[in-house]
């Protein structure tokens, strides 16, 4: 990929910092936003599989305004370096990179807000002592394989078709077919802006983002985190969206009944892509579930 900073989107706040960091062996690339020391502390947000930084374009400007918001691309994922071993993609092993991560920039985040598979990584975190927030948003939260055109993703030949170098240009060269990429994401049943769009349109073009979320989805096993749950110390809430295609609304009231102290939030007429929709809505509800420690 080009200079991260000519491809963010044209509406991105300029006073957002791109900061290249080292940790866990990977050069990460970390949006930031807001002071280090406003009055709601940090809050780490963790975008889901396939996406990058750009999918919290219109949510993090709003939390900005309280709080630092730290936004990195996850591992293999856009302007982030792909772990050269297979468990660097593993669920425990992109944790412990978050973990890492925020050890290098010395971030004891208060909250962090997990999108989709961000959710699970978030929970891995804290479960393996990488992480201590006070709470802990699932937007979405995939804590089990999605259904629909996510779901494949898990699937054994999913699995077998990762190892072949070949099949990410492929997927890359169908999936940034506007007709091909309109369907992926009317599939999460909801209805982005042309900067969202566009933003994935980027992602998909490039086989090597590709070919990481690929290897991402063959290494990674779920049942080990549902298994772990009741041990989880942050207080959780469930936000899903009434209109969510891809993970249904019982993956949450799944995780519910494992962790009685949770609490679901439910979006209605959003689909699972509901920060993009409506950021002001997903931001307001955040303010509210945010706390800082003590």
């Amino acid at each position: 990929m080009a200079d991260p900073l000519a491809a963010l989107p044209a509406d991105w706040p300029h006073r957002a910092a791109s900061h290249f960091v080292s940790a866990a062996g990977l050069r990460w690339h970390v949006q930031v936003l807001g002071a280090e020391q406003a009055s709601a502390g940090t809050l780490l947000l963790l975008h889901g599989t396939g996406a990058s930084t750009h999918s919290w374009r219109g949510l993090a400007p709003l939390l900005a305004r309280r709080r630092q918001v730290v936004m990195p691309d996850l591992p293999g994922h856009a302007y982030t370096a792909r772990p050269t071993h297979r468990q660097g993609l593993s669920l425990p092993g992109m944790a412990a990179a978050v973990g890492a991560l925020l050890h290098a920039m010395q971030l004891q985040p208060a909250c962090v807000v997990g999108h989709s598979a961000g959710a699970a990584i978030a929970a891995r975190a804290c479960l393996d002592g990488h992480a201590a927030p006070a709470s802990l948003v699932s937007l979405a939260g995939a804590w089990l394989p999605p259904g629909g055109v996510g779901g494949w993703l898990y699937s054994p030949l999913a699995k077998l078709l990762a190892l072949n170098p070949l099949v990410p240009h492929y997927f890359s060269w169908q999936a940034s077919r506007p007709a091909v990429l309109q369907r992926l994401l009317d599939s999460t049943g909801s209805v982005l802006d042309a900067a969202g769009r566009a933003g994935y349109r980027r992602l998909v073009a490039d086989p090597a983002h590709v070919g990481a979320v690929l290897a991402m989805m063959a290494e990674w096993d779920l049942q080990p985190l549902v298994r772990d749950l009741p041990r989880l110390a942050p207080r959780l809430h469930l936000v899903i969206g009434g209109r969510d295609r891809t993970v249904p609304a019982q993956v949450a009231v799944s995780v519910a009944q494992r962790l009685p102290g949770s609490a679901i939030h439910t979006l209605d007429g959003l689909g699972h892509l509901a920060h993009e929709e409506a950021p002001a809505a997903v931001a307001a509800l955040i303010d509210r579930l945010a706390v800082r420690p003590g």
